[in-house]
């Protein structure tokens, strides 16, 4: 599982290694620009599914028709 320090820490050495310090900035604002791409298509989704439930035909409701007499 990925999570203590150390792990992290061996990861950013291998990035560094295999795209430079001059890439990896480039790498990080992409990367940024893609998450941020993503959460706001989500969250558009979201909003979508939601206003299409709220806006959904509902099965008419027949009323009994009062007889007089």
């Amino acid at each position: 599982m990925l999570g203590s320090p150390q792990d992290i820490a061996l990861l950013a050495g291998l990035a560094l290694l295999l795209f430079g310090p001059k890439k990896l900035p480039e790498i990080g604002r992409a990367l940024g620009h893609g998450l941020g791409n993503f959460k706001k298509a989500l969250t558009e989704a979201q909003s979508e599914f939601k206003e299409g439930a709220a806006n959904a035909e509902k099965p008419p409701v027949i009323e009994e028709e009062k007889k007089t007499g």
